[in-house]
């Protein structure tokens, strides 16, 4: 099968995503207050070269130059989150107004625009105040807190009751193991605890404000609307067909995979993730009723993907005590119940991440979903590549690497919908490059490249190329960049 041949259904979605705290700045403006990433990035030593999202990409003043671009580009939806402490400070009580008009404008001119909003209640900024502590006097809060799901409960009607009559899509969480086991068990992400029986009260409480917000967003949406929920699953591989090796896979997925599908799709949390974790936890924060409530219906599955996951057993897989880091030091794990299962890199060249480019895993995610939650429409909502792009000479950015990156997953992703996926659209991560967590601006993963000092954005070679396929619907060879 030639290129020519990879044409998308007509009603395909092709789209960019971006994230509030990575990209608009303006964080102490018109009544915002601090979020956990906030605190996190003005925390020494989390986030390298000491990068915060103060000022980002300016996208809360630079908003309307950011969606004409959108449309020069031909970006037919436009995902984007909504910064919950610039719409209720301290993740309760009334909303603040102008936060709420700066979403509203954004919207109405993205509408002007014909681009598509997606909207995301929640991509990982959740208010300081809810994490610092509660009034029951708890001396930590957030996400292993139940309390903050029924907050978010709140704020997902707040959001739908001021946008609901203007957009169609719309996404509870974002990446809620990344929220979970980066957040609360490895550290390496806000809040930056590392406690793994508050990563899986975390994770619980995420499926949790998943079935809260959908159904506080149903109550108020009109019914035309499409509520679902955007994660970030592994496509989890043995290393080996060994015994060992197939249950290192096994303990993997349950807690990249299931601990959240299970809820969402199934109301159950499965027994063998149960049993891998129960010297860390007996569950009793799962309460009577909560599995009806995290299974709700779904308008669609949002899959963001960049590459797969190889694992196998480790020479220690019998002990019980931590794993050693190269000093001797304890090694915080983002896999509670799975601490001596090892990474092994996939095959493939690698990403200025250090991910290794492989699409077939997209193909098989989508495909595994179609086949979990069948008759659920499913939108890729996150992919894409950081590269080391630098302008040349006369100003230009070429990124050939993205292109072929992008060109290889829009492959993977026609693969699936000719295997029967019924895949709407496409969104490519991320429309400009940004604040990247805790790399901060080191690692460029942007269709349009960002000069931070002047904030002066310009279109790369990916973008052009991505413009020429969503204008024709057909997957344009990776050598024809589009340039104009």
């Amino acid at each position: 099968m030639t290129d020519a041949n990879l044409r998308f259904p007509p009603a395909f979605l092709w789209g960019a995503a971006t994230a509030a705290y990575q990209i608009e700045g303006a964080v102490r403006e018109d009544g915002r207050t601090p979020s956990i990433w906030d605190t996190f990035s003005h925390t020494p030593g989390k986030v390298l070269g000491g990068d915060t999202g103060d000022v980002a990409c300016d996208h809360y003043h630079r908003w309307r130059d950011d969606v004409r671009l959108m449309a020069d580009l031909g970006i037919g939806a436009y995902r984007f989150s909504v910064s919950w402490p610039r719409v209720q400070p301290t993740g309760r009580g009334p909303a603040v107004q102008r936060g709420l008009d700066f979403y509203r404008a954004l919207v109405d001119e993205l509408l002007t625009h014909d681009i598509t909003p997606m909207v995301t209640l929640y991509h990982w900024d959740l208010p300081q105040e809810l994490e610092s502590a509660f009034p029951s006097g708890s001396p930590a809060g957030g996400w292993p807190e139940r309390d903050t799901a029924f907050r978010f409960e709140e704020y997902a009607g707040i959001v739908a009751g001021a946008l609901g009559d203007r957009v169609e899509w719309w996404a509870t969480l974002n990446e809620p193991w990344c929220s979970a086991f980066l957040g609360y068990g490895s550290g390496v992400h806000a809040p930056g605890r590392t406690d793994p029986a508050a990563a899986l009260r975390a994770a619980h409480h995420l499926n949790l404000a998943h079935g809260l917000g959908a159904r506080a967003l149903r109550s108020v949406l009109p019914g035309r609307a499409q509520v679902g929920v955007c994660l970030n699953p592994s496509a989890v591989r043995p290393l080996t067909s060994a015994p060992a090796d197939l249950d290192a896979r096994r303990r993997i997925d349950a807690l990249a995979n299931r601990v959240f599908t299970g809820p969402m799709l199934r109301g159950t949390y499965d027994d063998d993730l149960l049993a891998d974790t129960a010297r860390i936890t007996d569950w009793s924060f799962v309460h009577d009723g909560d599995l009806g409530v995290t299974r709700q219906p779904l308008g669609f599955i949002g899959i963001n993907y960049y590459s797969p996951a190889v694992v196998s057993a480790s020479a220690d897989a019998a002990a019980n005590g931590p794993r050693l880091d190269g000093h001797g030091a304890a090694e915080h794990s983002p896999w509670p119940g799975a601490d001596h299962v090892s990474f092994h890199r996939a095959p493939g060249e690698l990403t200025a991440m250090g991910w290794p480019v492989d699409p077939t895993g997209l193909t098989d995610l989508l495909l595994e979903y179609t086949a979990q939650a069948p008759g659920v429409p499913l939108f890729v909502t996150e992919n894409g590549a950081a590269y080391d792009d630098k302008p040349g000479a006369a100003g230009q950015v070429h990124d050939p690497d993205r292109v072929r990156y992008l060109h290889g997953h829009l492959t993977a992703v026609h693969q699936a919908l000719l295997s029967g996926a019924d895949v709407r659209g496409y969104f490519l991560w991320s429309l400009m490059d940004n604040f990247e967590w805790a790399y901060g601006y080191g690692k460029r993963f942007g269709a349009v490249y960002v000069d931070y000092d002047t904030q002066v954005r310009t279109p790369k070679s990916s973008a052009h190329w991505y413009a020429k396929v969503a204008a024709s619907g057909e997957l344009a060879p990776p050598d024809q960049e589009g340039e104009r």
